[in-house]
């Protein structure tokens, strides 16, 4: 869907305030949301960058990371079981 074009004005040092709604859209209006800039032939093109696609997000909190850490720690401590099939997992959780 193509939507009528809206104009900005390039302020002082090359500024361009993008429009409250097109930030929300395409989930911009977080601090430190990052813009790709791509120079064609004749035009500019402003593409939304996610680091961390939204879906993922959840990963990279605090408290994931934390158990995360956590983890890591067991498997290095030998705190951990390996299984290799359903019935040994079974047996395992039975013991």
């Amino acid at each position: 869907m193509t939507k009528s074009p809206t104009f900005v004005t390039v302020q002082s040092r090359g500024l361009i305030a993008i429009p409250t709604s097109i930030r929300r859209h395409f989930g911009l209006d977080k601090p430190g949301a990052q813009v790709e800039v791509i120079e064609r032939e004749g035009e500019i093109v402003l593409r939304p960058y996610v680091a961390v696609p939204v879906d993922q997000a959840w990963f990279w909190t605090e408290r994931w990371q934390e158990m995360e850490r956590e983890a890591d720690e067991a498997i290095v401590a030998g705190r951990v079981v390996v299984t290799y099939d359903v019935d040994e997992l079974l047996a395992d959780l039975d013991s």
